[in-house]
Order: C-alpha cells, then sequence, then structure tokens
C-alpha cells in the first residue's frame, strides 16, 4: 500500500513537473515572441525616423544649395553688370579718343597749313625788309649829307635832351607832390614822435653779458685746470662753453656763442671758486642746479616783462623766449631792455593815431623774439620771430608787423609801420647803442665818398654823429630842381652800399654868392 501509495506520488510529481516545463516553454516563447515584436516595431520606428532624418536632411540640402546657388548667381550677376559698365566706360573714352584723335589730326592740317602760309608770309615779309633796309640806308646817307652828323651821334644827341627834359620834369613833378603829401603829414609825424620821446624816460645804460670771471688768486687757475686738465674738460662738457685760461692776471675768459650757455658757466664756475671743491662730479651736480636756477629766472624775467608792457596771454614758450633776450644784446643795447621801449614807444604812437593800444604794445614787443634763437636758427630774426609768433598762435597782423620791421617783408599795415618807427627810435637815440670807433669813423668816410662822387658836389659833411649828410653843389652846374633829384640819389645810394643804425638825413644845399669889393 505504501508502495502504491509512493508510486502515486511519483507519478503525480512527474506529471506536475512535466505541466511546469510545459508552461515555462510556453512563457519563455510567448516572451521571446513579443521580444521580437517588441525589437521589430523598435527597427521600424528607427527605419521611419532615419527616413525621415535622410528627407530633412536631402531638404537641407538642397535650400543650402539653392541659396548658393541664388548667391553665385546674384554675385555673377553683378560681376557681369560691373563689366559691361566698364565696357561701356571704356568704350566711351576710346570714343573720346577717337574723336580727339580726329580733332588732333584735324588741328596738325591746320597747323601746316598755317606754316606754309605763316612761310609765304615770312619771305614776303624778309623781301619788304630787305627793301625798306635799302630805304633807310638811303634816307640814312642823305640826312647824313645834309646835316653832316652820323647816326650815332645824331641817336646821341636825341637821347641826351629827351634825358634832360625828362629829368628835370619828372624832379619838378615829384618836388610837387612830396611838397603837398608833406605839408600835413609832415607836421603830425613830428608830433606824434616828439610826443612819444618825451613821454618815455628809458634808461641810457645798457646791460652788458658777462664773458670774465674774475679769480680770488692765481692759484685757483691750477684747481679749475684740475689734474690733466680734467676739471676744465668736465666743465667744458658739461656747459658747452670754452674756458680760456691764459696770462690775464686772475680772470678767465668764457667763450660761447650762445649768451645762456655763457651763462650758466659763469654762475657754475663762481660757485665751485666760493665752494672750494673742484671735481668732475660736483662739476656736473652744480652746472644742473645752475641750468635749473637759470631756467626759473628766465621765465620770471619774461612774465615780468608782460607785466611792466600790459601785454597778457602770450604763449609760455614765447614768455620764455622774452627772458631770454635778458642775456642778448645788440650794440651793447640789452634786448629785452630795447623790446620794452619799442612796445612802450609803439603804444604811445598807436594812442595818437586812434590805433589798437593793446596790439601795439604786443607787436613791439615781440618784435625782436627771433633774436633769442637766431645763433641756431638759419635766416633774419625778423623772418625766424614771425614764424614763432605764428608757430604760438598771433594774430596774422602781429606776425607780419615781426617779419616787416627790417623790411625783410614789405609792410602792408599801419601797425609794421609803427613797429618800423618804434624799433628806429629806440635804436638811434643817443647813448642806446655803441660801435667800435673804426667802424663809426669809416662810415662816416663813406658817407663823404659817396655824396663826393655825384657830379655838381663841392663838399660834402657828415655831422650829428653821422646821422645826417649836408651836400653843398655848384650853383651854376645844379638848379633848384635838380638838388631834389640829387637828394635822391645820394639817399637812394646809401641805402644801396652802407649799414647803419637808424636812418640818415640828406640834406643838399644850393646858393648862390655875389662878392664885391668897395674900395
Amino acid at each position: 500500500m505504501d508502495t502504491i501509495v509512493f508510486y502515486a506520488a511519483a507519478a503525480a510529481g512527474v506529471i506536475c513537473l512535466a505541466a511546469g516545463v510545459f508552461i515555462q516553454r510556453y512563457l519563455t516563447s510567448r516572451e521571446l515572441g513579443e521580444a521580437k515584436s517588441l525589437a521589430q516595431r523598435i527597427v521600424d520606428e528607427a527605419r521611419k525616423e532615419a527616413q525621415a532624418q535622410k528627407k530633412e536632411i536631402l531638404l537641407q540640402g538642397q535650400n543650402e544649395v539653392f541659396t548658393q546657388k541664388k548667391a553665385l548667381e546674384s554675385e555673377y550677376k553683378d560681376q557681369e553688370r560691373a563689366l559691361k559698365n566698364r565696357e561701356k566706360k571704356l568704350q566711351d573714352i576710346s570714343d573720346r579718343m577717337e574723336e580727339k584723335m580726329e580733332r588732333i589730326t584735324q588741328k596738325e592740317h591746320e597747323i601746316l597749313a598755317q606754316e606754309k602760309e605763316q612761310t609765304q608770309r615770312e619771305r614776303v615779309l624778309a623781301g619788304k625788309e630787305k627793301l625798306l633796309e635799302d630805304k633807310l640806308d638811303e634816307q640814312e646817307r642823305r640826312l647824313q649829307e645834309v646835316s653832316g652828323l652820323t647816326v650815332e651821334e645824331a641817336r646821341k644827341r636825341l637821347f641826351e635832351d629827351i634825358e634832360a627834359r625828362t629829368r628835370h620834369e619828372a624832379a619838378k613833378m615829384m618836388r610837387v607832390i612830396e611838397t603837398e603829401a608833406r605839408e600835413g603829414a609832415d607836421r603830425k609825424a613830428k608830433e606824434i614822435l616828439a610826443c612819444a620821446i618825451q613821454r618815455y624816460a628809458g634808461d641810457y645804460v645798457s646791460e652788458q653779458t658777462v664773458t670774465a670771471v674774475s679769480l680770488p688768486s692765481e692759484d685757483m687757475k691750477g684747481r679749475i685746470i684740475g689734474r690733466e686738465g680734467r676739471n676744465i674738460r668736465a666743465l667744458e662738457a658739461a656747459t658747452g662753453v670754452d674756458l680760456i685760461i691764459d696770462d690775464t692776471p686772475e680772470t678767465v675768459i668764457l667763450s660761447a656763442y650762445s649768451p645762456i650757455r655763457r651763462e650758466v658757466a659763469r654762475m657754475a664756475l663762481e660757485r665751485l671758486i666760493q665752494d672750494g671743491r673742484i671735481h668732475p662730479a660736483r662739476i656736473e651736480d652744480i652746472v644742473h642746479k645752475c641750468e635749473q636756477e637759470l631756467e626759473g629766472q628766465i621765465r620770471e624775467v619774461g612774465e615780468q616783462a608782460t607785466f611792466d608792457a600790459g601785454v597778457h596771454g602770450i604763449h609760455p614758450d614765447v614768455v620764455r623766449l622774452l627772458g631770454q633776450l635778458k642775456y642778448r644784446t645788440s650794440f651793447t643795447q640789452n634786448v629785452l631792455q630795447h623790446s620794452l621801449e619799442v612796445s612802450a614807444l609803439c603804444g604811445m604812437m598807436a594812442a595818437e593815431l586812434g590805433m589798437d593800444v593793446k596790439r601795439a604794445k604786443r607787436a613791439g614787443l615781440l618784435h625782436d623774439i627771433g633774436k633769442a634763437v637766431d645763433h641756431e636758427v638759419e635766416g633774419s630774426h625778423a623772418v625766424i620771430g614771425a614764424d614763432i609768433a605764428k608757430k604760438y598762435g598771433e594774430g596774422k597782423d602781429i606776425v607780419h608787423a615781426i617779419a616787416a620791421h627790417h623790411e625783410d617783408v614789405h609792410p602792408e599795415t599801419a601797425l609794421a609801420v609803427l613797429v618800423q618807427a618804434a624799433d628806429s627810435l629806440s635804436g638811434a637815440r643817443p647813448g642806446a647803442r655803441k660801435e667800435l670807433l673804426e667802424n663809426y669813423v669809416k662810415r662816416l668816410e663813406d658817407l663823404e665818398n659817396i655824396a663826393d662822387s655825384f657830379e655838381g658836389v663841392t663838399k660834402s659833411y657828415a655831422i650829428q654823429a653821422g646821422r645826417e649828410l649836408r651836400v653843398i653843389v655848384n650853383s651854376e652846374n645844379v638848379d633848384d630842381n635838380s638838388t631834389y633829384l640829387l637828394c635822391k640819389d645820394i639817399a637812394s645810394r646809401i641805402e644801396a652800399n652802407l649799414t647803419y643804425p637808424g636812418q640818415i638825413r640828406v640834406t643838399v644845399i644850393r646858393e648862390r654868392r655875389a662878392v664885391g669889393f668897395a674900395r
């Protein structure tokens, strides 16, 4: 019984196991089917999506190709249009060139025809000229036979007669014109100049630039020179000034064209002598300090000059150049003092004439500004000064007045003439300037020799320190009108041949003397 139960249980277990295996296989096959179907759906969807993306990419590519094609077509059309325009322009130029060539060819034909015609005319004229020459020769022979004079003698007499009458009439006309012009202008000019001179009281002593330095003893020369000359070489290199140490007792001479450098060297040397410590390092230090100090002094002097003249708004660099004029002299006259005098005189005369006083003072103060750098820049100091004034924004009238105050440029304004007059007054007043005795005597001799070289002059005298030339003429050879012309000729020759400060007055004197004796 137990065995039957056991076998029955075993059979049931086998049946159950077979059923479980069958069910497991069934479920596995079912899951595999579902997985395959899912995989198929995924593959189908992927294919569809790939097809869609492929189509989209193709469409984008087609759009880009279309866009590029359109852009290339547009660019091609633009280039084609530009080429057509160029071809049209070239065609127009070619047409115009052909027209010009046709006109040139036509003109050449016309010129050739004119040349032929001209050649024929020249031949005809040559024949007529020869005929006229023959007739003139015949007439000259007849005139010579009748008058007894040659052609040259007759021409010379005719020209002499015409020249004498013309000079006489010109002298009379010039005398009348200048007399009429001077009636009112001369009196007014004298009043203005006299008023300006009386109102301005300038110093008569002119300041000179120091070029010699006194030493406390002869031993100081050796210390300045230094061992093997190293001190003097260092001082010359630092200042740009030559030191001349010779047999002059207790004196060192400073030689330099620049007055600023010479002044720096003088200040540095005096301080080194006072300090006693003279060696290259100390020299460089002292020279540097002196340069800075002198730069400050120059600016202060320039600012004081503008304040004294009553001129404002000048560029700082121009103010510095004004300060440098303190160390510049002309015929021993200090240029800065001279500029202040000219400024004051210009202002006074401008007030008398009803002109702008401030502009006149400004032009007078700046008229010699070029002398501050004329040792560094080539050219006349008037032209250099005008360039400086123009560079730093001065007005055209000021620039022109500076350029014209020595006739480097012809004066075209009243202000320019005013600066000329004030410059002459400041430089020509007694004691303002000095010159060498040899030059002074030579100028007086040249003045008298120029006057004596003219025909009809009996004697000439240079008086008033060479500022006036009096010429006495022979009354039998020179008439009243010729004296006026002679005066002009002498003045013109003096201007052309001599250099002198201010102006020279030429006076021609003609008198008739009758001498009798009572016995």
